[in-house]
Order: C-alpha cells, then sequence, then structure tokens
C-alpha cells in the first residue's frame, strides 16, 4: 500500500512539475550539456534505482530497514513533505525557474518562503522525497540512490551558487544568513 501512495504522490509531483514548466522567462546564459551532465548523470542513476524495480545485484536488493508499518508511514510522511516542500519552492520562483541551472531576463534573486530557510528548497524537498522513498522501499539499492542524488543536488547547487554569486552583489550576504540545503546546519 505504501509502495503504491509514494509512487503516486511522485506521479502527482511530475505533472504538476510539467504544468509549471510553462511561463519561465527568457534565459540569458545556460550551463554546458558537460556541466548538466555532471549532475544529470547521478540523478538518473538514482532515479533508475529507485523505480526499475528489476533485479540487480543481491547486495543491493537486501533490506537496511525492517518493512513495518511505522517504517512505511513515515517515509510516506517523508515523500509528501519532501515533494510539498520542492512544489512551493517551484511555485515560489514563479518565471525565475529552469530545470538547467539558468540566469534569465530580468532575473530576480528570491529570499522569501520557503527560500528564508534554505537556498535550494526544491533540492531540500527532492532529497527528502528521496530518503522517504528509500525508507519505504526498504533496499540497499534506494540508499545508493540517495547517495547519487545528493552528489547530484551538492554539484549543481554549486555551479547555481557561483551563478548567483557572479549575477547579485548580495548573494554572498544571503549565503551567509541561510543554510544551503539542510536548515541551521549546510
Amino acid at each position: 500500500m505504501s509502495r503504491a501512495i509514494i509512487a503516486t504522490l511522485w506521479l502527482a509531483w511530475a505533472v504538476i512539475w510539467l504544468v509549471a514548466a510553462g511561463g519561465a522567462k527568457t534565459t540569458r546564459r545556460r550551463e554546458t550539456l558537460r556541466s548538466q551532465a555532471l549532475h544529470r548523470l547521478p540523478l538518473l542513476i538514482a532515479a533508475v534505482l529507485v523505480f526499475w524495480r528489476r533485479p540487480l545485484p543481491p547486495p543491493l536488493m537486501e533490506r537496511f530497514l525492517p518493512a513495518t508499518p511505522m517504517v512505511a508511514a513515515l517515509g510516506v510522511v517523508m515523500v509528501a513533505a519532501g515533494l510539498g516542500f520542492a512544489v512551493w519552492a517551484r511555485w515560489y520562483l514563479g518565471a525565475n525557474w529552469s530545470g538547467t541551472v539558468t540566469v534569465k531576463v530580468r532575473h530576480e534573486l528570491i529570499r522569501t518562503g520557503p527560500y528564508r530557510c534554505v537556498r535550494h528548497p526544491i533540492y531540500t524537498g527532492l532529497l527528502l522525497a528521496i530518503a522517504g522513498s528509500a525508507l519505504v522501499l526498504g533496499e540497499w539499492r534506494d540508499a545508493v540512490a540517495f547517495g547519487f542524488a545528493l552528489l547530484a543536488l551538492i554539484v549543481k547547487s554549486r555551479v547555481e551558487e557561483r551563478w548567483m554569486d557572479e549575477t547579485f552583489p548580495e548573494y554572498q550576504a544571503y549565503r551567509q544568513e541561510t543554510a544551503a540545503l539542510v536548515p541551521f546546519i549546510y
């Protein structure tokens, strides 16, 4: 049951994401394909590990957590909260959003809403949702997938950080005041 719920949550998130993708501002600067590959490839590996439930080498298919109702409930809550946080952040970005690292024409630095808590709330939400999925699915492949997703989003966030620093004089102060991914920690 919990697997069906998280699958439905991820599907709903994907539909919302696709619908919200329209209406973005014109791009002034976009990251190179090589730069995109450095974070998209690990994210693709993470997605395959989580969603492609075909047999893998036995150690990756072993459970790292017991399949209890409490673990499943916690995982479902984490997925819902994470995806909800990502959608809230996407809504707050509005026309400044892009699936790749970009600087838009008339780009604005958003520091309100979820961006008051962390500089990369979409990534925070996705990581929480992937961690919740890993709890529900409970196999080592899911824990490894979380590691790949974390790597991908840290790589992507570092490119974004550099570009925002170059674009907005006030970004350095924002970096000092607001955590990157985990409130009050990192």
